[in-house]
């Protein structure tokens, strides 16, 4: 019998974003429509929501499939994926003209500005982050699904 561990990788990688992201859109849009910000949020989300979710979901097949020769971590490894996620999407965002970068920070949707000091820390928190779902929830999946 075929037990298609790699179908099982991906659907235990796509888990934890199939469900945060349509709860983050949701408060980004009451955000937007009770405090009337005016960065459009919901805009900023869609790419993010096709996107981030396959990604897991083939990150998780990379691990399944390297982790005999690599022996890493399955924390580490998904801590690695916002050091490959980040420049793509600010190469994306720049090249639709979303995300401008000056001298002491960045500009997103010509409305909002965030200094380099800010993004700093937040990027080692995305780290962070990174690891300990990728360590208890991703990692829990791939035990509960049979291929950790």
């Amino acid at each position: 019998m075929n037990t298609h561990p790699y179908l099982r990788a991906y659907l235990a990688g796509i888990f934890v974003p199939t469900l945060v992201l349509p709860l983050l859109l949701t408060l980004f849009i009451v955000v937007r429509i009770v405090l009337k910000a005016p960065v459009p949020i919901e805009q900023a989300m869609i790419f993010p929501m096709a996107v981030v979710p396959s990604l897991f979901g083939l990150w998780n097949m990379l691990y399944l499939g390297s982790h005999a020769s690599t022996h890493l971590p399955i924390g580490v490894h998904g801590a690695v994926l916002p050091l490959l996620m980040a420049p793509a999407g600010a190469l994306v965002a720049t090249s639709l003209h979303v995300l401008e970068f000056g001298s002491h920070g960045v500009t997103w949707f010509q409305a909002c500005q965030v200094s380099y000091v800010l993004i700093a820390p937040c990027f080692l928190a995305a780290l962070v982050v990174y690891y300990l779902i990728w360590k208890y929830i991703v990692g829990f999946m791939n035990r509960v699904l049979g291929i950790a």
